[in-house]
């Protein structure tokens, strides 16, 4: 086991791999910007070392400064969480060539990956459905395949992620405007500004499996997140299992999925994501390499603690988990309370004043917020990660609506109203969910007072 683990991230999920590096009884350092100084994570680090100004060019996207502090204070191995460097195969490099292990998969894997283009080809030999898509493709050449592809489509970026480089196009005439607006921001987001093409399968379920394998090739799965209530690619509630997924297609996909991650070398913890169709038919999109900001529901109804997982696998230790041992228990929920305007979406920076969280049974609050605590414009407006946990999803939903009716936010706007009125939606209680869910629910006004 590692003796010093850096944690290159900020907010809950720093704070997470510091739990979960305390309960291992490794030491933490805790990269920081000028802005996080006194951020729950820098607190209850061990050590803490100031990468940079508040800007995230300048702290949390610098590789050289994250490895730099790695070295000065004899970190053996690196965390990177979610965001920023997590899927930077250059991060994963620098590592290697420093003696420093990365907690996440190997930088081969990563560039692969991190190639949206190059991972459907690589998952596709692997046998997993695809979405019918395009190579990257220029201007003349997105004109020529649009029509084979099929409209409504999106143009999709070859390094993308987070919703960021990506348009729906419904008709040849909204193309070129879309290819323009994608590329360039792939290029500012991504540095890199080649775009593809797949169809656009309206009506679908965003359904996402967890999986983690170890370098002997020992790979499982954990189950599958439901995350199709999401506001423009941004995902806002997510859920264990997926509501109305019956156990076979369960194995069958997962089954599926394990393999096509040992056919890459895939190591560590990921997630392969898929739009379900109709007809239940499953289509990959992509593989995101990292843990994900919604692996608490997964370790809620599995009792795996995947942040663990992730640093005994990068230590050199046997998975110790077998498929037969997956279980899944109950249900869980997630929602993402964000600083943000309920309504029109607008971040709300400043000083929390009051802040009442949650508790009770089944309820796990994942935060770094505190009275005083500071939302930074520079930053994601995620405030708290609220999980409830049930004996089925009934029980899960009723549990997170007490909870939510309990938090007391201050100082700053939150989502927690539209929390609550998606709860209390018919069509969300009954599980009748797709990725548009959320814009009709917007649109028919639904969070009027």
């Amino acid at each position: 086991m590692f003796r010093k683990i850096l944690v290159a991230n900020r907010g809950e999920i720093a704070l997470r791999v510091v739990a979960a590096c305390r309960d291992l009884g490794v030491r933490t350092v805790v990269v920081h910007s000028q802005a996080d100084r006194d951020s729950l994570p820098a607190r209850f680090a061990d050590e803490t070392v100031c990468i940079g100004p508040a800007p995230s060019r300048h702290s949390y996207l610098n590789r050289l400064a994250v490895l730099a502090a790695a070295e000065t204070t004899g970190a053996d191995a690196i965390h990177p969480g979610y965001g920023f460097l997590s899927e930077r195969a250059d991060l994963a490099e620098g590592c290697a060539a420093a003696g420093i292990a990365f907690i996440g998969p190997p930088p081969e894997v990563l560039r692969l990956l991190g190639d949206k283009a190059r991972a459907r080809q690589a998952m596709g030999a692997a046998g997993l459905p695809l979405v019918p898509g395009t190579e990257p493709v220029d201007d003349a050449a997105a004109a020529r395949a649009a029509p084979e592809v099929g409209y409504p489509l999106m143009v999709k970026a070859v390094g993308g992620g987070g919703g960021r480089g990506m348009r729906l196009v419904e008709a040849p005439d909204r193309l070129p405007e879309a290819l323009r607006a994608a590329v360039s921001e792939a290029e500012a987001a991504f540095g890199d500004p080649r775009v593809y093409l797949e169809r656009y399968l309206g009506g679908a379920r965003h359904v996402e499996f967890q999986i983690l394998a170890d370098g002997e090739g020992r790979t499982v799965h954990l189950g599958e997140r439901e995350c199709s209530v999401q506001r423009r690619q941004q995902k806002v509630v997510e859920e264990a299992p997926a509501p109305g997924l019956d156990a076979d297609v369960r194995e069958r996909v997962g089954g599926l999925v394990a393999t096509a991650a040992r056919s890459v070398g895939y190591v560590n913890a990921g997630t392969f994501e898929f739009l379900v169709d109709g007809e239940g038919r499953f289509h990959f999109m992509e593989v995101n390499p990292r843990v994900q900001v919604e692996h608490g529901i997964t370790e809620a109804v599995t009792g795996v603690d995947v942040v663990k997982a992730q640093i005994r696998i990068a230590a050199g230790e046997p998975l110790g988990l077998k498929q037969d041992d997956v279980r899944l228990a109950g249900h869980a929920v997630e929602c993402r309370v964000n600083a943000e305007h309920p309504e029109t979406f607008a971040p709300s920076p400043g000083a929390i004043r009051t802040l009442v969280l949650p508790g009770g049974p089944g309820i796990r609050v994942e935060t770094a917020a505190h009275v005083d605590h500071m939302v930074s414009p520079f930053y994601d407006s995620l405030l708290a990660k609220v999980i409830a946990h049930g004996r089925d999803r009934a029980e899960a939903v009723a549990r997170m609506r007490r909870a939510l009716g309990m938090m007391v936010v201050e100082g700053v706007d939150t989502n927690l109203p539209l929390h609550l009125r998606v709860l209390g939606d018919p069509d969300f209680l009954a599980g009748r969910l797709d990725t548009a869910f959320l814009d009709r629910f917007l649109a028919d006004g639904a969070t009027a007072a």
